[in-house]
């Protein structure tokens, strides 16, 4: 089991524009079957958790019937925040805490840190994300919600190229600067 960030960014560092808006994402050629595709990985996943903004992202985008088979949580500290009939729980505290029912619900198979940067940097502070696998589309933003807006190092281990993107697999490392301070 490993506990994963899996999303896209645009090539300055954002997931999401000022209008927190993906058009800039899902407007380009990306082969879900293909390298780093969504396909394969979904099929590794056990648990997911994302911040409420993806999940108001995914609720407004993806009317109906909640999209992902796995148990689910959004970081949340707002009552009524989840939409009738979604099978998704909500969360208000630290996510070491939460960390352990994550991976109780994956049961062997891997989490997904769906998002956004700050839910993801939550889980990297604590040292919690052993992956961070990123889908660089070919576009600059200028703005908007960053990757990972806390400090952290990384190896890369694995890169590849699907459709129009650059895809890259880096595996958590000990940040040198905390080991000399």
């Amino acid at each position: 089991m490993a506990c994963v960030y899996f999303t896209a960014s645009s090539l300055d560092g954002f997931v999401v524009d000022e209008r927190d808006s993906l058009d800039w994402l899902v407007s380009r050629d990306f082969d879900p079957k293909g390298p780093f595709g969504y396909d394969a990985f979904a099929d590794g996943v056990g648990a997911l958790v994302m911040g409420s903004s993806t999940y108001e992202w995914i609720v407004d985008n993806q009317p109906g019937e909640w999209p992902y088979r796995q148990p689910s949580w959004v970081l949340t500290s707002r009552d009524g925040a989840i939409a009738p009939g979604h099978p998704v729980q909500t969360f208000d505290g630290d996510v070491t805490q939460l960390y352990s029912v994550l991976a109780e619900a994956a049961a062997e198979k891997d989490i997904w840190v769906m998002g956004g940067g700050r839910t993801a940097a939550q889980f990297v502070t604590a040292g919690l994300v052993d992956e961070l696998v990123v889908s660089y589309a070919p576009c600059s933003l200028g703005t908007g919600a960053r990757l990972l807006p806390v400090r952290s190092e990384w190896e890369l281990a694995e890169v590849d190229r699907n459709g129009e993107f650059v895809c890259a697999r880096w595996l958590r490392r000990p940040d040198p600067c905390a080991a000399a301070g």
